[in-house]
């Protein structure tokens, strides 16, 4: 089912926590909504769910308007970020719970309950774990189980509330692969919240960026994080280098190095920041055209990865490089080593975006 959000405005006690909401998201879409702690995510979620009201603005599941629905007209399912889980239930009859809740009209038979719950047991990987109580199970099955006692009803839309974030580091890493694979075996239309900036560029479809309760970008996770729209985008999604420059006839100049930057727009005349991620710089031992010259004054190693900083004339702090550790052997640099380096891909803002970001 498809999810249209149409102007949607909260506020609370006159304080605007969202402003301005509008976004649509694809039938069997799994879309991370992603920002800092504070910047609404959560409130957006629970308005899409029903468990808040939006100050303004109108919500649509397919062609139905929802915005005045209770969670429970809206048909959805809410995997909460504790899990929510019975400590009394088994697991079985935590998931059967919703099934066994619904009107006896429309209440299925013991057996199609039973049935019911296999499949989904099953499904998550825990069939045989339905006798054992939440206290008996990791953080990942307990998960597991939230998630499926949320599908036990065959929601038209799934929604995940920081689902992974009380995980620890493996455990949430394997399990945003399983949430990769299973969701396209579903195919339900999901939205998840998330201020991890690897959990949603792994997961997602597409990412919704939020910012102090406003939109900064839509895209893939190709997208926003190779083109960036704005300089909060840009600095959020991962680690990223500032290098100061400036701007002539459209052509990015630092240093030595020369980029035509009319792919981005149209630039008049002025200093820039630019925006150059670790691993999107090319090192030499030689120089080569349109090189930067630095000097290497740290070297550290992280497993398949090794992280340079550089100190360059002009710049006010070191560059982070990192290089597999392959290159490096066969570059063999040392520290105080001079080397030659340039970004392969650069993004650069207006100047009044970049004032929060200076410090």
């Amino acid at each position: 089912m498809s999810i249209t959000l149409h102007n949607i405005n909260k506020s609370f006690e006159h304080v605007n926590v969202l402003e301005h909401i509008n976004f649509s998201i694809k039938q069997g879409e799994l879309v991370a909504l992603l920002g800092p702690s504070g910047c609404g995510k959560t409130t957006l979620l629970r308005i899409i769910a029903g468990l808040e009201t939006a100050s303004s603005g109108q919500i649509y599941f397919a062609d139905r308007e929802v915005t005045k629905l209770s969670a429970k007209q809206r048909d959805i399912g809410f995997v909460f970020q504790n899990y929510a889980l019975f400590r009394h239930m088994n697991v079985a009859e935590n998931v059967a719970f919703g099934l066994k809740m619904k009107p006896r009209s429309v209440r299925l038979n013991k057996t199609a309950i039973d049935e019911r719950v296999n499949q989904l047991l099953e499904l998550v990987q825990l069939d045989h774990f339905a006798k054992r109580y939440p206290d008996q199970l990791s953080g990942g099955q307990r998960q597991r189980v939230a998630l499926a006692r949320a599908l036990a009803s065959k929601p038209n839309v799934l929604l995940l509330d920081e689902p992974f974030s009380a995980l620890d580091a493996k455990v949430r890493k394997d399990l945003r692969r399983w949430l990769r694979d299973f969701h396209h075996e579903l195919n339900v239309t999901s939205i998840f919240v998330t201020h991890d900036q690897e959990e949603a560029l792994e997961v997602a479809d597409r990412i919704i960026l939020m910012n102090q309760g406003h939109i900064e970008q839509i895209g893939t996770p190709a997208e926003v994080y190779k083109q960036p729209k704005t300089a909060f985008v840009a600095h959020f999604l991962g680690d990223v280098n500032l290098l100061y420059g400036y701007i002539e006839n459209n052509t990015l100049i630092i240093g030595d190095f020369h980029k035509d930057m009319r792919e981005q727009g149209t630039w008049s005349d002025q200093s820039a920041l630019a925006y150059v991620r670790p691993h999107e710089i090319s090192i030499a031992k030689m120089a080569r055209k349109n090189d930067i010259q630095g000097e290497v004054v740290r070297i550290h190693t992280a497993g398949p990865t090794v992280f340079l900083e550089i100190a360059v004339a002009g710049q006010p702090k070191h560059i982070d490089v990192s290089i597999s550790y392959r290159q490096y052997e066969q570059q063999q640099v040392e520290i105080g080593d001079t080397v030659y380096w340039q970004p392969s891909l650069v993004n650069i803002f207006m100047q009044d975006e970049l004032l929060e970001f200076m410090i």
